[in-house]
């Protein structure tokens, strides 16, 4: 999800809390970030700043909806490959970095996984073999979904944990799956673009239920 892809409103910025090494944003500050809708990103993968920010027009995919072509439901039927939960978190979020821009900063991945270990922050593995092929990652806050990147090193494995990010989803009871934008590759699994009132509404509608992604 690039930073660049739509206007953003800066929101503020992170300030160090106490109790924190320097280059960790403290999980209370994450989680409360999410809570009012505004995400964290840096401006490149070097860069110690962390900014938050909203957009006036928010994408989600709504749960239950997910749409899958028949190339997809054949590769998920030959089971080529497998899928995990939690199994490489810094390895996912390691892939999702690995491009030319980035907005994932080394003390963005630091904090994630501070978040990962509360419980906070999850992510599904493809595997070839032994080889991490594709994968995503998130925030989880209650009923709330916060898809944060993915990554795919091999043609269509990203939407196969799509598939599979959403089953999770859909079986453990989540309410809400903030995709932070709608893109025309987003669209075609069902993403749909929501104005923030709406985005607020459902967000809320979403804290007041609990649900586990591990």
């Amino acid at each position: 999800m690039r930073s660049d892809a739509i206007k953003l409103q800066k929101v503020t910025e992170y300030r160090k809390s106490e109790g924190y090494p320097a280059n960790i944003i403290p999980p209370e500050i994450l989680l409360e970030g999410y809570a009012q809708g505004i995400f964290p990103m840096a401006r490149s993968r070097d860069d110690q700043k962390i900014n938050w920010y909203t957009a006036s027009r928010r994408g989600i995919i709504p749960i239950g909806y997910f749409k899958v072509s028949r190339k997809v439901k054949r590769l998920i039927r030959k089971k080529e490959y497998r899928w995990a939960v939690n199994e490489d978190f810094r390895g996912v979020m390691e892939g999702c970095a690995e491009r030319e821009s980035t907005w994932i900063s080394g003390r963005l991945i630091a904090s994630f996984e501070v978040l990962h270990e509360m419980g906070h922050a999850h992510s599904v593995e493809i595997f070839r073999g032994d080889r991490l092929v594709a994968g995503l990652y998130g925030a989880t806050l209650r009923s709330a979904f916060f898809a944060e990147s993915m990554f795919q090193r091999e043609p269509e494995m990203g939407k196969i944990a799509l598939y599979h990010c959403h089953e999770r989803l859909k079986g453990r009871k989540f309410r809400l799956w903030d995709t932070q934008f709608y893109t025309p590759h987003l669209g075609q699994f069902g993403c749909l673009e929501v104005d923030s009132e709406d985005y607020d509404k459902l967000l809320e509608r979403a804290l007041r239920f609990h649900a586990r992604f591990d």
